[in-house]
């Protein structure tokens, strides 16, 4: 697969997920930047590209647009088997959806920038106020997905057995994330001992925000 081109922005953690897929599939891509915080991702030629006006957004060679992250990283997977980021049985592949949607569905979509944006700009919120929204809606859904996982025989070195998946990409984009809000780890040992498994690997550490082109200290 050759000719793609990313659209994301260093410190998204969706871009991070696709990154991360992309780098554990071998696949080489041009990286086009949008700062999200300058509002680079609203101006008129990038929503000429990806209506939503958001990140990422993976350009494949024939111009085809594929956007969201676990659409974009569920192509990659069924277009290059190997290795393989979902399970191969029915249930298997249902439980790693099931923990990544746990993730990409409850806590991203209350937590992404336009939302604690919003929480300032439309209903007043101080930053505390923001920092505290943002803890909150991660313990909702960090506090079972711990259950889950520690109380499965399935879970292994990582979510699912002794090789990273989708779930493994998913957790270890959110839980960077968490750093910048100071969320308290302590109460999530399985989740924090993957995470470090999934950042002892070359192809996180390749994606990782700090490591990319438009990275900021």
């Amino acid at each position: 697969m050759t000719g793609l081109v990313l659209h994301n922005y260093w410190r998204s953690s969706t871009s991070y997920r696709v990154r991360i897929a992309l780098a554990m599939k071998g696949l080489d891509y041009e990286y086009v930047p949008h700062h999200l915080r300058y509002g680079e991702h609203l101006e008129p030629a990038y929503k000429a590209v990806n209506p939503q006006g958001l990140v990422p957004a993976l350009i494949l060679e024939d111009g085809r647009l594929l956007s969201q992250s676990l659409a974009i990283i569920e192509y990659l997977d069924e277009t290059v088997p190997e290795p393989p980021l979902l399970p191969d049985t029915a249930i298997g592949r249902a439980r790693v959806r099931m923990l990544a949607q746990i993730i990409a569905c409850d806590i991203h979509p209350v937590n992404n920038l336009r939302v604690l944006t919003s929480l300032r700009t439309v209903f007043r919120a101080g930053d505390q106020d923001v920092v505290n929204w943002f803890r909150h809606w991660v313990n909702e859904s960090f506090q079972p997905l711990e259950t889950m996982l520690s109380s499965s025989s399935e879970t292994g070195t990582f979510c699912h057995g002794d090789t990273p998946g989708l779930a493994d990409i998913c957790l270890a984009a959110q839980v960077l994330n968490n750093t910048r809000f100071g969320v308290d780890m302590s109460p999530y040992p399985v989740i924090s001992r993957i995470h470090e498994a999934c950042m002892a690997l070359p192809a996180f550490q390749r994606a990782a925000p700090k490591n990319q082109i438009d990275a900021e200290s």
